[in-house]
């Protein structure tokens, strides 16, 4: 019966950070309607993907034991993201300017590391942590290089949940402009590997909490 129960809870909760990591992150890929302020969010945003892929995709990885899954995580984060999406489509924006968040890449990155390493878990919270970190922004920003013409789509279709107070007086060009992806990949590949451990760590809690 505890393995079963055991079990079933890993499964529930697997199922409940997916889903929060979807909904935390899913305007994630939208920097640009933030016209001034895009390379700031561009930064801040990659932190915080990086940030539910990892813990998730390591707690489910750890979990199974299986390299691969967390591959199968992410992408369940970006078929959730898609379905999302989908309602920027419905709403009447243009389907090459809705942006889907690349973890699949980093997530394949941290499967590599977990069984390059023979499943050594040290390893895995290190290797991956700074892989993903720092790989995520880069794909990140070539899923937005691909945008077509994304200032002026921006312009043309504001976002309709961003409040007017919101909106930047002054233009923020220089605050992270020179490189959003350097900064993002730097500051994620320090703090991934803190989120890699926590991802590790919730898989011990869940063990415990379940053998009490």
């Amino acid at each position: 019966v505890m393995v079963w129960l055991r079990r079933c809870t890993h499964y529930l909760f697997i199922v409940v950070v997916a889903v929060n990591s979807t909904l935390l992150t899913i305007n994630a890929g939208d920097y640009i309607f933030y016209t001034d302020w895009a390379w700031t969010s561009f930064t801040v945003f990659s932190i915080s993907q990086t940030l539910m892929l990892a813990v998730g995709a390591t707690y489910y990885l750890t979990f199974t034991g299986v390299p691969g899954t967390a591959t199968y995580y992410g992408l369940i984060m970006t078929v959730y993201t898609w379905v999302a999406k989908g309602a920027w489509f419905a709403l009447g924006y243009p389907y090459d300017f809705i942006v889907t968040p690349i973890w699949l890449p980093s997530a394949m990155l941290l499967d590599l590391a977990y069984w390059a390493t023979k499943r050594n878990k040290h390893s895995l919270i290190l290797f991956s942590g700074v892989l993903v970190g720092m790989s995520l922004p880069l794909f990140n920003m070539v899923n937005l290089i691909t945008v077509a013409d994304p200032l002026e789509t921006a312009f043309k279709y504001p976002r309709p949940t961003l409040p007017p107070y919101m909106t930047p007086i002054e233009p923020q060009v220089g605050k992270f402009y020179n490189s959003p992806v350097a900064l993002g990949a730097g500051a994620g590949a320090v703090l991934s590997v803190t989120f890699t451990a926590l991802g590790c760590k919730l898989n011990t809690w869940t063990y415990r909490w379940m053998a009490a």
